[in-house]
């Protein structure tokens, strides 16, 4: 059987790996390792971000090995600073729960609950808001360095603006969540981003320091654009997976539209197709690129959404595209009326957050509708606008919205 850090290592996933070689043995001997993956509650959403970690959670898990999840209900208390160079906005119990629950439903799109090697969820609000503060720093706080620590890309980036010793303490939490996990689960391994990495060394080298041998780190890349930039940014902010802060039919349109260069990357990391498919796919050239662009969207999205969901945002663009398939299932606002100023219609379907931004819009020829430019800013919109009942308003290229009387 193939080990599955290769077919990891294969499909572009891995960035960083403590102990290479034991992990390989590990992984080829036929075991069933746990493994975990920390998701911070501190939205009611998991993001793009989160979706490179839990599809590797799902070859591991394929591949035989236990997935948990843990859901930091304690950690998000403080926040990781990780990557922030302002502290994080510190959430109440009740609503680091409410996104808790939230996050639950998401992850079952990843990794399966039933089965010998079924993934479990456990959060770490249940031993850490319970430590005793003098008893964890002389069993925990005693084996870590501070000058190793704030020599930590995590916490380095923030010595300029100010580290509070609160956010020093997540690297020790999240390295007494992997010891916690190890003793009651038989936890091996951590994974996360690649920005991760210095507290998943914190754990590793926690648990091999209290005498134990066998704790790994592996961490992975992050999606980035061909500049270099973090991918899952729109025009609205961050690409939420919850259909209701981003849309099937948004999600889908990011996919369909990314740069040529990121096609297979994305095809191989964040879809299931079989590496020689997306070989095929990746040597289309010029306008042929576009279809393995379709497909890429619509298997990123199937696996969020759901099929039906994703062939809904396929037939929505087929009909605003190519004039074939359902408008129906494209973004909608119904209008109370159809006498509406062009302003207040873009910024009721948050294609801009203000109205100033909005005229903005239409200075720069950014708006179209109905694919006619609208140049003036006090133009009111009649029933003339709306041909079979809906009109098309466009922002740019790629931003679409269907609006009804």
């Amino acid at each position: 059987m193939e080990n599955v850090l290769d077919i990891l290592q294969e499909r572009g996933y891995i960035e960083q790996m403590t102990h290479p070689q034991e992990m390989k043995e590990l992984f080829s001997s036929g075991k069933c390792v746990p493994f975990y993956v920390g998701i911070d509650p501190t939205a009611d959403s998991l993001h793009i971000g989160h979706f490179v970690c839990l599809m590797a959670a799902s070859y591991l898990q394929k591949a035989g090995h236990k997935p948990i999840i843990l859901v930091g209900g304690g950690t998000a208390v403080i926040g990781d600073p990780s990557g922030k160079t302002d502290m994080r906005k510190m959430l109440s119990r009740e609503e680091i729960d409410k996104n808790v629950a939230a996050i639950k439903k998401q992850v079952e799109r990843f990794v399966s609950f039933d089965g010998p090697n079924a993934a479990i969820i456990v959060n770490n609000a249940d031993w850490l808001l319970d430590l005793k503060f003098v008893d964890f720093m002389r069993e925990i706080g005693t084996l870590f360095s501070v000058n190793k620590m704030l020599a930590a890309e995590c916490y380095k980036q923030r010595l300029e603006t100010g580290l509070t010793f609160f956010e020093m303490g997540y690297m020790l939490m999240q390295s007494y969540d992997f010891w916690h996990l190890y003793n009651e689960y038989g936890c091996k391994l951590e994974i996360g981003g690649n920005d991760q990495w210095s507290n998943i060394i914190g754990g590793v080298e926690l648990i091999r320091k209290i005498g134990k041998d066998d704790s790994y780190g592996l961490t992975f890349k992050l999606l980035t654009t061909k500049d270099g930039k973090k991918m899952g940014k729109t025009e609205k902010g961050a690409l939420w997976l919850n259909p209701d802060k981003t849309s099937p039919y948004e999600f889908y349109q990011y996919w369909r539209n990314i740069d040529d260069s990121s096609v297979e990357n994305v095809l191989k990391i964040l879809t299931f197709l079989p590496l020689s498919k997306i070989e095929e796919l990746a040597s289309l050239k010029d306008e042929k690129i576009n279809e393995a662009k379709k497909i890429a969207a619509y298997e990123i999205t199937k696996i969020i959404h759901g099929e039906e969901e994703a062939k809904k945002a396929e037939d929505a663009a087929n009909a605003l595209f190519n004039g074939q398939g359902n408008l129906e299932n494209m973004p909608t606002t119904k209008l109370e009326s159809s006498t509406i100023s062009i302003v207040d219609a873009i910024v009721l379907c948050k294609m801009a957050p203000s109205k100033g931004q909005a005229r903005t819009l239409i200075n720069q020829g950014g708006i179209s509708l109905n694919d006619n430019k609208i140049t003036d800013i006090n133009y009111v919109m009649s029933d003339n606008d709306f041909k079979d009942g809906y009109a098309i308003l466009k922002k740019g290229k790629k931003v679409f919205h269907r609006l009804i009387k």
